[in-house]
């Protein structure tokens, strides 16, 4: 009998459109509804181009006029502003023996189907991440960090509750947004912030419930906790005796647009008959991306930016004014 094989199972045109569908699903969740999918951006990521534009008209602006008999209303015109998105392109293979043995059941196409989307919904995380913190990087380099709130210590002998997470910090980041506070929708923060927070805060917790699921919330916004957020360990790079730094991020929704592009080949299998190897092969070009901070392509080597080029200030410039920019940083000792 002839073994069954990766290229058995997997069926493109069946397993791209559901790999695709599940990676959105699990990004939405994961992210408690900060990425927004929708088909403009979808339409946008398929359009070519390795940067893409996206205008916008700016609000409505100046003083309203008392009528006259003798006189007439003097015309305004309304002005625009262009942010501008990056296309990721991102690729990853696997390759083993037993593979497709190891994944065959009663459904190998959606088992493997959720071990992939699962692996592309965590890269497409650490994308929005890394560029979450290339955004507040701009913003302290030009926009006199009026997008972050900072009350760290430096050293470890200056770490006190009042350098750490707290309910003053939180209200301070909110204010950041001036009169938009209202939509805010969660808080994304360090295992080890959220456990610090929940011993001297714990009574701003609750449980809310979506459907089967328990979801945590502090001060009314959903908590999303995340180890690949911004930290820098007690000495870090500097010598010393330097405390550690975390930076944890206020979310509006929708506050990181996401659209699925279209690679030429996004899936496709390989074998090695020498090696008795079987490959698996994926690929994705997709958008996610910070809204309102136009990505300026001043700092990237290579034909998309690496998640280290994402964190690179000088790849961003801000495009709406600060409070239409769904984000905010605070920075702790825990």
């Amino acid at each position: 009998m002839a073994a069954t094989k990766i290229s058995d199972i997997i069926v493109p045109d069946v397993f791209n459109p559901y790999v695709q569908q599940r990676t959105a699903e699990l990004a939405n969740f994961y992210l408690g509804g900060i990425v927004s999918n929708d088909e403009q951006l979808n339409t946008l990521a398929q359009s070519g181009g390795k940067t893409l534009n996206m205008p916008f008209w700016n609000d409505l602006t100046g003083d309203d006029e008392v009528l006259s008999d003798t006189g007439a209303l003097t015309p305004a015109a309304i002005t625009s502003g262009q942010d501008i998105g990056v296309l990721h392109m991102r690729g990853k293979a696997w390759g083993v023996n037993d593979l497709a043995k190891a994944l065959a059941g009663d459904d190998p196409m959606m088992d493997i189907a959720d071990r992939v989307s699962r692996y592309w919904q965590r890269a497409m995380q650490a994308v929005a991440l890394a560029s979450v913190k290339g955004v507040i990087a701009d913003n302290v380099a030009n926009d006199s960090a009026d997008m972050r709130i900072d009350i760290s210590g430096a050293t470890n002998a200056d770490i006190t509750a009042d350098t750490k997470f707290s309910a003053d910090a939180f209200i301070d980041a909110q204010a950041t947004f001036g009169d938009a506070v209202g939509g805010l929708t969660g808080i994304a923060m360090h295992s080890t912030v959220y456990h610090n927070l929940k011993k001297i805060d714990s009574i701003s917790f609750e449980k809310e419930s979506e459907g089967d699921l328990e979801i945590e919330t502090y001060r009314g916004l959903r908590v999303i906790v995340d180890d690949g957020m911004p930290y820098t360990p007690a000495g870090g790079a500097l010598a010393g005796d330097t405390a550690p730094f975390y930076t944890s991020y206020l979310f509006g929704a929708g506050a990181i647009g996401m659209g699925q592009g279209g690679a030429p080949v996004p899936t496709e299998t390989d074998r090695d008959s020498l090696a008795g190897e079987e490959y698996l092969i994926t690929r994705s070009h997709f958008l996610m991306h910070p809204r309102g901070i136009a990505f300026q392509s001043a700092s990237v080597a290579g034909a998309a930016p690496t998640n280290t080029e994402l964190e690179n200030a000088l790849n961003w410039d801000r495009a709406y004014t600060r409070k239409n920019v769904r984000i905010a940083a605070i920075v702790t000792n825990g």
